[in-house]
C-alpha cells in the first residue's frame, strides 16, 4: 500500500502509567502496531481496561504514547511540539464524545464554528461551513437553538458537525450512541455509515458486538495488546 495512503502508522506505541515512586502503575499500551489506510472504517472493542480509551487519546493526539512511533498523515507526532501538535490535532482529527460536550450558552451553530475560531478562520468562513455542515447532518433548521432545546440525538448529530467541520483526515469516536436510546443511536450510525460511504477514515470505540459489525474492520484489545484484527464479512 502506498504510503499517503495510510492516514496513521503506530509502532510499538507503549502507554505506561507510574507511581509516584517512579515504579510502573499500569501498562495501558504495550507495543502496539496499526496501520489505518484512508477510508477504512475500524471498530476497537475490547473489555474495561483493556486499552480502548487511552489507544483513542493517542491517536486522537490528547496523550502522548510512552514509547514508540506515530505517524500522522505522515507528521511525526512525537516530534512536535505542544503548539504544533495542537494544530495537527485541530486540522487534521475530528472527535465525536459519548456526552457530546457541547457549551450550553451557545447556539449549534456557535458550537460547530468553535474548531475553525481557535484555527484563526475568519467569521463570515466560519458562519458559511458552520451552515453549510449542519445542513449535512440534518440539522440546517436548528441552527439558532440552544443544546437543551435539541434532543439527544440531535445534539449528537451537532457533535457530529462540530467534528467534521474542519475537513479532518480521521473521524475519532468514542461511543457515540452510549447516551441514545436504540432508535436515534441507529440514526446516528447511518450518518456515521454514509460519512465512511463518501470517503471518511472513521475509528469508533464501542462495546457493542452489533454496532462493531457495521464497520469493515475490527480491532478487538486485550491488556494493552491486539487481541484480535479481523475484517468484517
Amino acid at each position: 500500500m502506498p504510503e499517503d495512503d495510510t492516514v496513521v502508522k503506530l509502532r510499538q506505541i507503549e502507554r505506561i502509567y507510574y507511581k509516584p515512586d517512579g515504579s510502573v502503575l499500569v501498562r495501558a499500551l504495550n507495543g502496539v502496531d496499526l496501520d489505518i489506510p484512508r477510508g477504512q472504517s475500524i471498530a476497537v472493542m475490547g473489555s474495561s481496561g483493556s486499552g480502548k480509551s487511552t489507544l483513542m487519546n493517542i491517536l486522537g493526539c490528547l496523550d502522548r504514547p510512552t514509547g514508540g512511533t506515530y505517524l500522522l498523515d505522515g507528521n511525526n507526532v512525537a516530534l512536535l511540539d505542544d503548539q504544533m501538535l495542537s494544530k495537527i490535532r485541530g486540522e487534521e482529527i475530528g472527535f465525536v464524545f459519548q456526552s457530546f460536550n457541547l457549551i450550553p450558552q451557545l447556539n449549534i451553530a456557535e458550537n460547530v464554528e468553535i474548531p475553525l475560531y481557535y484555527q484563526g478562520i475568519h467569521p463570515s468562513v466560519r458562519s458559511k461551513r458552520a451552515a453549510e455542515i449542519l445542513d449535512r447532518v440534518g440539522l440546517g433548521d436548528r441552527v439558532e437553538h440552544r443544546p437543551n432545546e435539541l434532543s439527544g440525538g440531535q445534539q449528537q448529530r451537532a457533535a457530529i458537525a462540530r467534528a467534521l467541520v474542519t475537513h479532518p483526515s480521521i473521524l475519532l469516536a468514542d461511543e457515540p450512541t452510549g447516551n441514545l436510546d436504540t432508535e436515534t443511536g441507529d440514526d446516528v450510525l447511518r450518518l456515521f455509515d454514509q460519512l465512511h460511504e463518501e470517503g471518511l477514515t472513521t475509528v469508533v470505540v464501542t462495546h457493542d458486538e452489533e454496532v462493531g459489525r457495521r464497520y469493515e474492520r475490527i480491532i478487538h484489545l486485550k491488556d494493552g495488546n491486539i487481541d484480535k484484527d479481523t475484517m468484517s464479512t
